[in-house]
């Protein structure tokens, strides 16, 4: 039964890594849209 903990250890963290990367895009490319709107996006930064 260890492999049914490793699978899911895998999968986890083969989840948290694309979602990792979703999230990663669409903070860019909202940082990147207030730029084009603001000039700049220090007030977006935290």
């Amino acid at each position: 039964m260890w492999y049914f903990a490793w699978i899911l250890g895998i999968g986890f963290a083969v989840l948290l890594a694309i979602l990792n990367a979703m999230w990663g895009e669409l903070e860019g490319d909202r940082l990147r849209a207030a730029d084009t709107r603001h000039g700049d996006y220090d007030e977006f930064r935290h």
